[in-house]
């Protein structure tokens, strides 16, 4: 950590270790606020959310004094999103596969059909406040479903393309939908929960199944088989990377690394559990998996530039509003009702929300916040990462070229 003076601001220069470090306090900090205010913890607001949040009032009143500010370095952020979705593909044995069945492409094809519903309301609206087509769409499913990265990339286009603040205004929405995400989130999930009195345990024995199979030995680890466990963890890691980038060469445009990640770590999980090549041991790597998440968000909401959505005026914020409404009166009516009105489909719901408005980790962690209160919905925790990584955007791709290519003029993709 270095200190200097830039411009007059005083500026704290803080490394990849101390970001982490800084990330840790932030989350233990977040339990401990969740824990004394108990409506955080009665709508499941996730603890990552809370600390980041807390300190993202701290760097906003910095900018807006013009007294002191903070540059981080995130270069953990991404090898700990890695690690989280290895650990849900070591999870995933193939008879719980199996028992995601035809629910895994119904889900699929809602998230679909979601990213479709955005787009139709960005240029709606967008119409009606006079917004240009460019900015309705990246304040639609390019910045919901696609993230700060899909924002970033069609924002520079939009930007040769004579719309100068095209980059703005996407990097302002993915971070309007990246909070939005992960605050209305839990409070959807649990209010169906309570409204239908929801069990954990109802749908066809689904965790009694995941607890026979996940089941812990009564045997301690010693500490080879936990070293076994993490280089487990690390090896897919690798591996999936390198799938990842063939993939990518092979479709001819980018593929996420987790991806690759979290399939090579099902692949590993389900030849260990016939060949046993190492004591695989459930709960161990799935509490990697919840720290890993933990601090991913943590950072990801920590490092957020609050006075971003500054850029949010008129027409863009009003399809921003409009875009989370929708989210959450089409997953609290509709979706928990298509999805068989169980305790799974709440916290699919949950999940939806997530990673149709921010981020496929922003779905696991409102799902995770659901199920600490109220149960395990392995179904949910197994189904959502994979069509929220990359399934959606199988779907949500194409069509939104489509929307590009009607409504925006001299575009060319």
């Amino acid at each position: 950590m270095t200190f200097e003076t830039l411009d007059h601001v005083f500026t704290i220069n803080v490394n990849a270790i101390m970001t982490v470090a800084m990330a840790s306090i932030l989350l233990l900090l977040g339990y401990f606020v969740k824990s004394k205010v108990k409506p955080l913890e009665k709508y499941c607001i996730p603890a990552p959310v809370i600390g980041g949040f807390l300190f993202m009032f701290v760097t906003f009143a910095g900018h807006m004094t013009n007294t002191f500010s903070f540059t981080f370095d995130s270069y953990f952020q991404s090898p700990f999103m890695l690690a989280f979705f290895t650990t849900v593909g070591l999870g995933a044995s193939l008879e719980l596969l199996k028992k995601g069945g035809v629910m895994l492409f119904v889900y699929w094809f809602i998230a679909g059909v979601v990213s479709l519903c955005q787009n139709i309301i960005g240029i709606s609206v967008g119409r009606l406040v006079g917004l240009d087509a460019p900015y309705a769409l990246l304040s639609s499913a390019i910045s919901m479903v696609g993230g700060h990265g899909a924002a970033a990339a069609y924002g520079s286009t939009f930007e040769e393309m004579g719309f100068a603040s095209a980059q703005l205004v996407g990097a302002a929405a993915a971070t309007f939908g990246l909070i939005s995400a992960v605050m209305v989130g839990g409070p959807v999930g649990r209010r169906l929960i309570v409204k239908h009195s929801l069990k954990a345990d109802q749908e066809q024995n689904f965790d009694m199944d995941v607890s026979r199979i996940n089941a812990a030995s009564d045997d301690k680890l010693s500490g080879l088989d936990v070293m076994k466990n993490v280089a487990a963890i690390l090896l897919c890691m690798a591996a999936g990377m390198m799938v990842s980038e063939w993939i990518g060469k092979w479709i001819g445009m980018s593929f996420p690394t987790y991806v690759g990640a979290m399939f090579v770590a099902v692949l590993v999980r389900n030849m260990n559990e016939k060949l046993r090549f190492y004591r695989f041991d459930f709960s161990l790597v799935d509490g990697i998996g919840d720290v890993m998440l933990s601090l991913y968000l943590s950072i990801a909401l920590m490092t957020l530039k609050l006075w971003e959505l500054s850029g949010l005026i008129g027409g863009v914020l009003a399809v921003l509003v409009c875009q989370v409404v929708f989210m959450v009166l089409a997953s609290y009516f509709i979706v928990f009702r298509i999805l068989g009105k169980n305790y799974d489909a709440a916290v699919m719901c949950s999940g939806l929300c997530g990673h149709s408005l921010g981020a496929t980790p922003s779905a696991i962690v409102n799902m995770t916040a659901v199920n600490e209160q109220y149960g395990m919905s392995r179904r949910a925790m197994m189904i959502v990462p994979i069509v929220g990584a990359f399934l959606v955007d199988i779907i949500y791709q194409p069509q939104t070229i489509w929307f590009i290519k009607t409504f925006v003029q001299g575009y060319i993709g």
